[in-house]
């Protein structure tokens, strides 16, 4: 096979800390220095008596504690939490105090304490609050905010309420597909338990006990605990639930609370886009590195049937791992792929389904026949591997070495009609050389002709794909490179074709004809031709071979 090869003529086969939006726009101008008083919006004065710590700032639906004294302007004391030494506590913006704590309080840190002035309106107003606040009276409070637990609004309907109890680890919460185990028991309001578990397994995607699970687990971190409020739509509806073996019923129209904890999750991922090889990991592994195409992995694998007939295994019984090169069809796509997300030390479950593993044909195997058309699955342990050397960490002879083995690479599997894999290999090749701004004179030139023909070949597989937006991408990087490059302005023609810009054809057919006359498809007919400006004359030309 030629470096440029000869692409034949085209056929029709080829509650928590809340969210950004949920958080309370700033009010007025919160930066305040101890000692100094601003009004804060609507005539609610706020006086700094000592800075809190921290930046946070309790949102609407959180839990608060504070301690208080109350007075009016004439230094009348008319309530304290202190005097009666219990910390008073409310949830925040839901009206269960006057509206200038609910203002005031939003703008407090925690350990802040400041002295709030507020105007009747913001109060009790004209009536008052007999027989210790007056009608229309200015009140004053010395309030601290001692503490304040968050919570969340997770569907934003207040449908599923979330407090955070226990806080939980790191940053990570569990997605769709991921299995997790959860410790919870729910009660009616009235204090009846309906269901508890000590450790249950499920699939978030396919939800547990209630639809309220599978969504509350989706925002809590390992080891979280919480407190769930949950509203009918969200437990078990308009009907309720009947009492099923242990469990007690659950009346129409019931709002249940749940204390969830969430103990631990396993990460499945889908590792193809058509969601039919999934990994799923037992054991995290070290570290931030995987391994990158041509890399040579060890590994212990074990692979099964669904019925659990396992039909190889190697790596076990004082037997040396296995070993194979990525990316080189040494084992199946699906297994391919996946290794290619591990890290050192990870234990991952593959499941691949028959497109990506042994296909329609039954297959001998080490230990046992798999049929065709069978998902497989593999429990696999990275033990080791050496990633191909990175184009960062080459000189430019070496460069230029890997990317003509890549260039190699890619022609033998277009051969086979591997058009997928040899694309790969040819974007490779010019990732490699990409950036010659340091090579010599030599090298560049070298350079030059290695992304000519990868851009060609790559568009010819482009073009056996059926991708002709990125055919046509190629080609004109080759023409950018060497505007008068025949099979450039050919194949972008074919791709023109394809996406039916047949003005675009008919020019890169002209200038072909131009530029090579005497070309080995030519004839005085198709000189004849191109001077036709139709659909038929470029088809013509296009299929005649040119």
């Amino acid at each position: 096979m030629d470096d440029d090869f000869e692409f034949p003529a085209a056929n029709n086969d080829a509650e928590m800390a809340m969210d950004d939006d949920d958080m309370d726009p700033p009010v007025g101008n919160s930066i305040l220095k101890v000692g100094e008083e601003k009004d804060i919006g609507n005539g609610l004065k706020k006086k700094l008596l000592k800075e809190g710590d921290g930046w946070e700032k309790p949102s609407s639906g959180d839990e608060v504690e504070v301690h208080y004294v109350g007075t009016l302007l004439d230094g009348t004391q008319f309530d304290s939490s202190r005097d009666r030494g219990t910390p008073f506590k409310f949830k925040l913006g839901q009206g269960q105090v006057i509206k200038g704590w609910d203002e005031g309080i939003k703008t407090m840190k925690k350990g802040e304490k400041a002295l709030f002035t507020i105007p009747p309106e913001l109060a009790y107003g004209e009536s008052g609050s007999p027989p210790t606040i007056p009608s229309n009276a200015t009140l004053q409070f010395e309030v601290e905010l001692l503490s304040w637990t968050s919570v969340k609004d997770i569907c934003k309907d207040g449908g599923i309420l979330k407090k955070v109890l226990t806080e939980g680890e790191g940053w990570q919460n569990p997605k769709d597909l991921d299995e997790v185990i959860v410790k919870y028991e729910a009660r009616l309001e009235d204090g009846t338990v309906v269901s508890k578990s000590d450790g249950v397994e499920f699939i978030v995607n396919d939800g547990y006990f209630c639809p309220a699970l599978s969504k509350a687990v989706k925002t809590m971190k390992k080891g979280e605990k919480a407190f769930l409020t949950v509203k009918h739509q969200y437990g078990f509806g308009e009907k309720g639930r009947e009492a099923t073996g242990d469990e007690c019923d659950v009346p129409p129209n019931a709002t249940i609370h749940i204390i969830l904890e969430l103990v631990s999750w396993k990460t499945v991922s889908e590792i193809t886009s058509d969601k039919k090889v999934l990994k799923k990991i037992l054991k995290e592994g070290e570290g931030y590195e995987k391994p990158n195409d041509g890399a040579i992995v060890q590994v212990k694998l074990i692979g099964k049937l669904q019925d659990g007939t396992v039909f190889v295994k190697k790596g076990y019984d004082e037997e040396p791992p296995f070993e194979f090169r990525v990316d080189e069809e040494q084992v199946i796509e699906g297994l391919d792929r996946a290794v290619k997300t591990m890290k050192k030390g990870e234990i991952a479950l593959v499941t691949v389904q028959p497109e990506h593993a042994f296909g329609p044909s039954e297959s001998q195997q080490e230990l046992a026949v798999v049929p065709g058309n069978s998902t497989v699955y593999y429990e696999v342990e990275m033990v080791s591997f050496v990633k191909e050397k990175e184009s960062w960490d080459m000189s430019t002879p070496e460069k230029i070495e890997a990317a003509g083995k890549k260039k190699d690479e890619g022609n033998a599997l277009f051969k086979t009609g591997k058009y997928e894999r040899a694309s790969k290999r040819y974007e490779k090749a010019v990732k490699l050389i990409e950036y010659d701004s340091s090579f010599g004179e030599d090298e560049k030139q070298q350079a030059k002709l290695l992304k000519v023909t990868c851009n060609l070949n790559n568009a010819a597989c482009k073009l056996k794909l059926k991708d002709y937006k990125e055919a046509v991408k190629l080609c004109t990087k080759v023409l950018e490179i060497e505007s008068q490059n025949v099979k450039a302005l050919y194949r972008r023609a074919q791709a023109y074709i394809h996406l039916v810009d047949l003005d675009l054809a008919e020019l890169d057919i002209k200038k072909a004809l131009e530029i090579d006359p005497d070309n080995r498809y030519n004839s005085s007919t198709l000189g004849t031709n191109i001077l036709k400006p139709s659909l038929g004359c470029v088809v013509t030309l296009i299929w005649a071979g040119f």
